[in-house]
């Protein structure tokens, strides 16, 4: 059953599932919790309470909101798990894996962990010589940049295409589930938001991160000329011994979608030792 938590004048939809410690999932831009379909069940199995979250402007949370920056979503995590009762782990995807570190240092009192899936959590600068080394990489840099000049539908699938190097088994009913969402008024408006939203804020707080936090990239993702490094660099912004690093060969930047067995069997141990205070 859905249920909405007011924050303000705006709500936030999610949905818990399961016994056990709290873990909360949070999504990436013009995505929803829907998108987490194969990995919820996997974790409910093994003992956990799944709370899966439509973050602000998403699926069935509510659009008009003040701000869409990773912030703003921290805020919005840490009230989820406020209102159902800590301490949580997050795992969050791409602008979530930012918003994931943020509400690690800003809440440490009831984040125990943080789990990070193809995260957008550093500053990004312009990578001239991964635009012209690396195909892939030149490719979604382009599709997502019309995504931020015309903020069309059209484009986003384009990106989404490039993003997802081999598609999941339900993908055709998936695609249609997401441009039915986006379709609504406003929605684009909010995925722009977001794309333009810079992580520097993310950044700022990876030295203030006090719980252990698991980093996962894919090999093919397409926002990154070089996934691993970019993992890599995350590391070692956080304190030392915090953080380490996952890479998966031919996920994309979907790892949770496209392979979750993988993803699942990275968190399990982690989900573990977070649990424990390991």
């Amino acid at each position: 059953m859905t249920e909405h938590l007011r924050i303000g004048k705006n709500t936030i939809a999610f949905d818990v599932t399961g016994e056990g410690p709290l873990v909360v999932l949070a999504h990436g831009i013009g995505d929803s919790r829907h998108s987490y379909r194969f990995l919820v069940p996997g974790l409910v199995a093994a003992g956990y309470r799944v709370a899966n979250v439509d973050i602000r402007g998403c699926g069935e949370s509510s659009l008009g909101w003040d701000g869409y920056s990773r912030t703003d979503i921290a805020g919005d995590l840490v009230a989820v798990v406020r209102h159902l009762g800590g301490p949580a782990v997050i795992i969050g995807q791409s602008i979530s894996g930012g918003a994931a570190t943020i509400a690690a240092a800003t809440a440490p009192d009831v984040i125990g962990g943080v789990i990070e899936l193809a995260p957008f959590t550093r500053a990004q600068p312009v990578d001239l010589g991964g635009l012209i080394r690396v195909k892939r990489f030149r490719t979604g840099y382009m599709r997502m940049a019309q995504v931020i000049v015309r903020g069309r539908l059209a484009d986003w699938k384009k990106y989404l295409d490039v993003a997802y190097p081999a598609k999941p088994a339900d993908w055709n009913s998936e695609l249609a589930r997401i441009e039915a969402t986006l379709s609504e008024p406003g929605r684009m408006k909010a995925l722009q938001d977001m794309c333009k939203s810079k992580p520097t804020d993310a950044g700022a707080q990876l030295a203030h991160v006090t719980c252990p936090v698991l980093i996962v990239e894919g090999s093919l993702d397409p926002d990154w000329a070089d996934p691993r490094a970019e993992g890599a660099k995350i590391i070692a912004d956080l304190p030392a011994g915090l953080g380490e690093l996952a890479v998966i060969d031919g996920a994309g930047h979907y790892p949770h979608a496209q392979t979750p067995d993988q993803v699942l069997a990275l968190a399990l141990p982690f989900l573990a030792k977070a649990a424990s205070g390991a």
